[in-house]
């Protein structure tokens, strides 16, 4: 159920000030501030490529609940990851489902709907998950990070989800590649072994292909399709949410 209008207004003038606040915090620090002020309502969101944005939030408040979206076409190898962040770290993982099997899915629109149109089928095995599965929460936090792409280059630490009406969290925003790598190795943080076998961006398998040496980290995601986002961190108008919204 959506917040109250008075109460998205207040959030989002949180969100505004937070992200001018905390523009130069220590992912750790910007966690600190999103698990004090949202508590019970703050989860992660995690693709398990990674845990490193668990594996801070764990230090800082064990038992935070982590989302995962469980598409039906993910490598083995990170349900694997998956597995493996739920034994290793104090954090409450819930693997969130589409409405529709990939059998029911085939039925409705045709098999390989990824092939024909992948913006729909991000949006039904992605995107309606995610938002059902955020509608208990105020704020989420999400690995993203300004290097990734050009289009990412604007977000902030902390912005406003108009299109979700809730406060998004990106503590590694920041960061470079280097300094995820150098606190993978400092911390022994869980990675989807994918990472050093070519795929430096994971997605769904029909959709995630390897990248070869000199491309840009996302470009084995959708290839040839001109796609580059999956649509989790865009606004209801499109566009990814940026610092100033």
């Amino acid at each position: 159920m959506a917040a109250p209008v008075d109460r998205q207004e207040a959030l989002a003038a949180l969100a505004a000030e937070a992200g001018t606040r905390l523009e130069l915090a220590a992912p750790q620090d910007i966690l600190s501030w999103a698990l004090e002020t949202f508590g019970d309502q703050f989860c992660i969101t995690a693709s398990m490529a990674d845990a490193v944005v668990i594996d801070m939030a764990s230090r800082i408040r064990p038992g935070v609940p982590v989302i995962f979206l469980e598409t039906g076409y993910h490598f083995p190898e990170t349900l694997r990851t998956r597995d493996r962040v739920a034994r290793k770290y104090p954090v409450v993982v819930h693997s969130v489902v589409p409405k529709q099997t990939i059998e029911q899915q085939d039925a409705l629109f045709g098999p390989k709907l990824h092939d024909r149109d992948p913006d729909a089928c991000c949006n039904l095995r992605k995107v309606e998950p995610l938002r059902r599965s955020l509608e208990p929460y105020a704020a989420w936090a999400s690995g993203i990070r300004r290097d990734e792409t050009a289009s990412r280059r604007s977000i902030g630490v902390v912005e406003w989800d108009a299109n979700r009406a809730m406060v998004k969290v990106n503590p590694l925003a920041r960061w470079t590649q280097d300094d995820v790598d150098d606190y993978v190795a400092e911390h022994d943080v869980v990675v989807n072994p994918l990472l050093s076998q070519g795929y430096p961006s994971i997605g769904c398998a029909p959709c995630t292909r390897k990248v070869a040496p000199g491309e840009s980290p996302r470009s084995g995601r959708w290839a040839g399709s001109g796609k580059t986002e999956c649509g989790l961190h865009l606004n209801a108008d499109g566009q990814l949410v940026r610092r100033g919204n």
